[in-house]
């Protein structure tokens, strides 16, 4: 064979389902649901990580035993299990686990199941288990292990392999450009693997559209093209390239190219390929990544020509990561997670416009959803072009709950974005003062300046706080005085106004060249706190609809709301006091769904105490309550300040956190929701001036965006009111953005007459 290696197993490296490496050996127990005295000891084991996406240092923890390598159910597993199998592995210790097949699915034989470690054994056979292949459990059920990444000082192992495998962990296009800057998102280029301390080429013998798609797929785009083959051939006769790879074969359907088979080159490495030319990828942008005002142009009306996408992510920081919502009969649901994994995870990506998936992720990680779950056991081969054309089951509430929502991390293209930000003079890297490149300088150096603080507000911040990778925001601060000054005191950015989506700070309104800021200096300038996690305010619609009613208060028992500004403005010119005022009233429910606790924006030392109702207003507004017309006229409005926000109630096994009694703390913890009865103050709309009509309520939660949330879109309630001057009927009642957008229009066009399909 020269220089070319021998093919790979295909087997094998389905077994591998990526790179795997650092094989250890044990000396188990002889078969038997425990360990006893005097088991007869049976020739060693042999351990290895295996699975994709991953580290050199996690992945599927895999044991060869009997001759045949098998996985370990992640039944009853543990951080003590992982501290021994890590250490088989040659590291000091475990840092986490994964369980569901986190890192892909394995093959063959389930080894172990309901593995129960005190973490000193030095054996995995040394702990409890139901008996060498004795299991229950099928394969998404695979555990793995996260080590830390710290050897075993003197580890050695005879058995110790690394597999040439874990080479093609690190993958590229390369581009052929002319000039020093090329345009981003990199979509056309040869495909290079990390070799060494550098990259080496793949020889295109054999290299299809398969190939390809799993190329493109990793560089975050969702489908690939063909290529002028010409254009590189000729390059590649001016260049010596250096192949490492060749014969690759993929499926089309893998996440990662090292999942697929391939063969090493040996020898001289740059005479290896008989073809003469490298494989060269080209791909094709998803909308949001896409360069060129004409391509996106062309992108929009196909999307418009296809109507409403029945899927989206919804409460991920990251642009391309979220909990994954289906729409079907005009309502919007969710995805049980049994059976969820990365085939599926990748229809989804690839269908909203990014490349494989990342990560398959279960038990609502981002977030819980509300509403129906449309689907469980989703079981996508990888080709379909849509979630919807994979098998799945239709399930009931007893099936599956919210707190098992589906989630995706998808690849996505790299635009060089975090490059043009960064915080300074924050206690951790986490927050700081912003400051942004504007352009080059002398030496092709960006130019480093500050962003105005007027007008800075939440949605500014986590624009910010995404485009540096740093999650959610907690706070966009307008003053950073406090901060430690840094060497950039120049203003160059201001008017800075973001819908809250975007992916860079340049994509959002601002002043341009032409700076406006009244305040200028390191003290106003814009300011971060980021955070991982951010809570998630969505009220209870049905409790809206069930409480409403109508209450005719004498004016003497409305002294102290009139004081907070809850009445119409015409309750001042009403002869008090005599007479009463007509009252919408209703309970509010609200709900943290989020992945962390809601706190006022402001800090207990600026709340303000009201003597009339004795207690604290800790947010301005928390609540706006409109009636509006059909049309989108606001013809009455209410408001509640945020006076007593608690713990109310919590799901089963989460403790409340938050009292308002004594001058307590004030917020909601995730997984509890706080209750405002309909006889509370405030807790209404007054209606007096409002004529007999069709109408529609709408509750709109935290409607200043003062405090950060993972997604504002379910902020606002709406229902269909129907008011004849005497009684009014409540109905119809929805999350803002839980129907369709046929079915809002038909529910604000024809209150009344919702679409009978929803339910």
């Amino acid at each position: 064979m020269g220089s070319r290696g021998a093919r790979a197993r295909p087997e094998l490296l389905a077994l591998l389902a990526g790179a795997w490496l650092w094989v250890g050996s044990a000396q188990p127990t002889a078969p038997g649901p425990t360990r006893g005295p005097g088991a007869s000891a049976v020739p060693a084991l042999k351990f290895r990580l295996a699975g994709y996406p991953r580290k050199h240092s996690e992945g599927r923890i895999e044991v060869f035993y009997n001759d045949e390598w098998g996985t370990i159910c992640d039944d009853d597993f543990t951080l003590a299990n992982a501290h021994v199998l890590c250490r088989h592995l040659g590291f000091v210790a475990a840092t986490g686990w994964a369980h569901s097949a986190k890192y892909g699915k394995g093959v063959g034989r389930i080894w172990l199941d309901n593995v129960n470690c005190g973490g000193s054994e030095k054996s995995i056979g040394d702990c409890k288990h139901r008996g060498w292949g004795n299991s229950d459990c099928s394969h998404e059920e695979d555990a793995g292990v996260v080590c830390k990444d710290e050897r075993i000082p003197g580890f050695k192992d005879s058995n110790v392999i690394e597999t040439e495998q874990s080479h093609v962990e690190e993958v590229r296009l390369r581009p052929v450009v002319s000039g020093a800057r090329r345009r981003l998102p990199v979509a056309e280029g040869i495909v290079e693997v990390r070799y060494k301390d550098g990259w080496a080429q793949i020889c295109d013998q054999g290299w299809d559209s398969k190939n390809s798609r799993v190329v493109c797929g990793m560089m975050g785009f969702p489908a690939e093209r063909k290529v002028n083959r010409n254009f590189y051939k000729l390059l590649a006769e001016r260049q010596q390239l250096n192949y490492r790879l060749h014969s690759v074969s993929c499926t089309g359907t893998e996440v990662h190219l090292s999942m697929c088979a391939f063969e090493f080159h040996r020898g001289n490495a740059s005479a290896a390929c008989a073809a003469g030319m490298p494989a060269v990828v080209s791909c094709v942008p998803g909308p949001l990544f896409a360069a060129g005002s004409a391509h996106k142009k062309k992108q929009r009306q196909q999307q418009q020509q296809q109507g409403q996408p029945r899927i989206r992510l919804k409460g991920g920081a990251k642009v391309g990561e979220g909990r994954v919502e289906v729409l079907k009969s005009s309502a919007w649901g969710t995805i049980c997670d049994d059976r969820w994994n990365l085939l599926s995870a990748s229809v989804v990506c690839r269908e909203l416009g990014f490349g494989s998936a990342k990560e398959a992720l279960t038990g609502a990680r981002m977030g819980q959803g509300t509403g129906p779950i449309h689907m469980s056991e989703v079981q996508c081969s990888g080709t379909e072009k849509s979630l919807w054309s994979c098998p799945f089951k239709n399930i009931t509430e007893e099936d599956c709950k919210h707190s098992e929502d589906a989630a995706v991390r998808c690849n996505v293209p790299y635009m060089g974005y975090e490059n043009l930000i960064r915080l300074s003079g924050g206690r951790s890297r986490a927050e700081g003062r912003v400051e942004v490149a504007v352009g080059a300088g002398g030496g092709g150096q960006p130019r480093w300046g500050l962003v105005c603080g007027e007008g800075w507000g939440t949605l500014e911040a986590m624009v910010a706080c995404r485009q540096l990778g740093l999650g959610f925001a907690n706070h966009g601060l307008q003053e950073t005085w406090y901060w430690d000054a840094s060497n950039v005191t120049e203003m160059v950015l201001s008017g800075v106004k973001c819908e809250g989506h975007e992916m860079s700070l340049s994509h959002c309104q601002h002043h341009g060249d032409s700076l406006n800021c009244k305040n200028t200096g390191t003290r106003f300038a814009a300011g971060v706190i980021c955070s991982e996690t951010a809570s998630d305010l969505l009220l209870h619609a049905p409790l809206v609809q069930e409480t409403a009613y109508i209450e005719d208060r004498p004016l003497h028992m409305l002294y102290c709301a009139a004081e907070e500004n809850c009445l119409s403005s015409s309750a001042r010119l009403a002869n008090w006091p005599y007479g009463h005022r007509r009252l919408l009233r209703f309970s509010s429910q609200i709900h943290n769904n989020g992945r962390a606790d809601f706190r006022p924006k402001a800090g207990r030392h600026s709340w303000v105490w009201h003597e009339c109702h004795r207690h604290y207003h800790s947010m301005d507004i928390f609540t706006h309550y409109d009636i509006l017309t059909p049309n989108g006229t606001k013809v009455a409005e209410g408001h509640k300040a945020s006076f007593c926000l608690e713990d109310t109630e919590c799901e089963e096994d989460v403790a409340k956190r938050y009292e308002c009694a004594n001058f307590g703390e004030q917020g909601i913890t995730v997984g509890c929701w706080d209750l405002y009865r309909h006889d509370i103050d405030c807790q209404w709309i007054d209606i007096t001036d409002v004529k007999p009509g069709n109408y529609i309520l709408q509750v709109v939660i935290n409607p200043n965006f003062e405090v950060a949330e993972s997604d504002f879109t379910n902020n606002a309630m709406k229902c269909n009111c129907k008011y004849d001057g005497h009684r009014i009927w409540v109905h119809s009642c929805h999350i803002g953005d839980a129907l369709s957008d046929e079915a809002n229009k038909r529910f604000e066009q024809y209150p009344g007459q919702l679409n009978n399909q929803i339910s």
